[in-house]
């Protein structure tokens, strides 16, 4: 079956969830140039998330909700107490009384309750990061009759997908902005490059496979399809659409020089994702053992994060951006979505 059928789509183009900048006008911009525009719903509390959901069945289409499928962490106030040790020197310059930021996650797992306000729906597509949630959520998905997508950033991430019955795999090179979807093995020297591990995931899978990570063009599109892809997933280039809700901050840095140089870093969320450098990751380096595990380690950031961005700074600020940028010119979705496709 092509893709396009198997997702309900004209084009094999997929516009990447991406949580904190955009809802659900980007998805729809997508899906009206003939893509599968997305959702993004970790961080959306549930009356939002069915606000949204209204506006994409509405609008009806080729259209996916990305959920999380971590594991809460248990609390650890030990290490909570070392990360903002860590950042002590950083409150005091703000004058920011840390002991009354209390710490927590902020971005919540795929759960009984949002499938609850997912189900009336029946959204065509139900994406995930970070692995599949518990069989039982599964299978309300599957009951419903959507198709059930998840990333993999290794072969062996790709065969577990398939072995639980997903319908499709997304291949999410070391190039994505973004988190890591990455949940068999936390091991980043286990991480490859698109152009390595798309033919490699394409062969040992008999799913359909979804390319993503550094395409942001036509020329990356149409590589990706001859390495074997049967559809692409874009995020980045998307950021920069005015559909997007991307901070002016935000659409600046991508504009700017500053964005050929990132890294992966779990000093925001606790958890690897590739984001422009800046003056957070330069000072203490983008990788950490004191940051708590995900998504903690963004409590005692926030605050950090609001004082600047007041003063128009980008220094505690997660800056998520792709190897790749695309679409500086700032096209809207729908001639992304286009220009995008003049590569299949």
């Amino acid at each position: 079956m092509r893709i396009q059928d198997l997702l309900q789509t004209e084009l094999p183009i997929i516009q990447a969830p991406m949580a904190g900048v955009q809802t659900s006008p980007l998805a729809i911009a997508v899906i009206d140039a003939g893509g599968v525009g997305s959702l993004p719903a970790a961080m959306l509390a549930l009356p939002a998330l069915q606000d949204e959901l209204k506006a994409l069945s509405a609008r009806g289409g080729a259209w996916n909700v990305n959920f999380f499928s971590h594991t809460t962490p248990a609390p650890d106030a030990v290490r909570e107490a070392r990360w903002r040790a860590r950042l002590a020197p950083y409150h005091r310059e703000y004058g920011i009384d840390i002991d009354k930021v209390p710490a927590g996650a902020g971005r919540q797992p795929f759960s009984h309750e949002a499938a609850d306000v997912l189900e009336p729906f029946k959204p065509p597509i139900v994406s995930f990061h970070f692995g599949l949630p518990a069989p039982d959520l599964l299978k309300r998905v599957r009951g419903w009759g959507s198709r059930i997508v998840s990333s993999a950033t290794t072969v062996d991430e790709a065969l577990w997908l398939q072995e639980h019955g997903v319908d499709a795999v997304i291949a999410q090179g070391l190039e994505a902005g973004g988190h890591r979807g990455h949940f068999l093995d936390h091991d980043l020297s286990l991480q490859q490059g698109l152009l390595t591990l798309l033919p490699q995931i394409v062969a040992a899978v008999k799913v359909p496979v979804i390319a993503a990570g550094g395409i942001a063009d036509a020329n990356a599109v149409k590589a990706a399809m001859a390495l074997g892809a049967s559809a692409v997933q874009v995020g980045t280039a998307y950021m920069l659409c005015p559909e997007a809700q991307t901070s002016a901050l935000h659409r600046a840095a991508l504009r700017s020089p500053q964005a050929r140089h990132t890294a992966l870093t779990n000093l925001f969320t606790g958890r690897p994702a590739r984001g422009i450098v800046n003056r957070l990751m330069r000072e203490l380096g983008p990788l950490s053992a004191d940051a708590p595990e995900f998504p903690t380690a963004t409590a005692a950031i926030a605050p950090l994060r609001s004082a600047t961005e007041a003063k128009g700074l980008g220094d505690f600020t997660p800056l998520w951006s792709g190897q790749r940028v695309g679409n500086v010119e700032g096209l809207g979705a729908a001639a992304l979505t286009r220009a995008l496709a003049k590569g299949l």
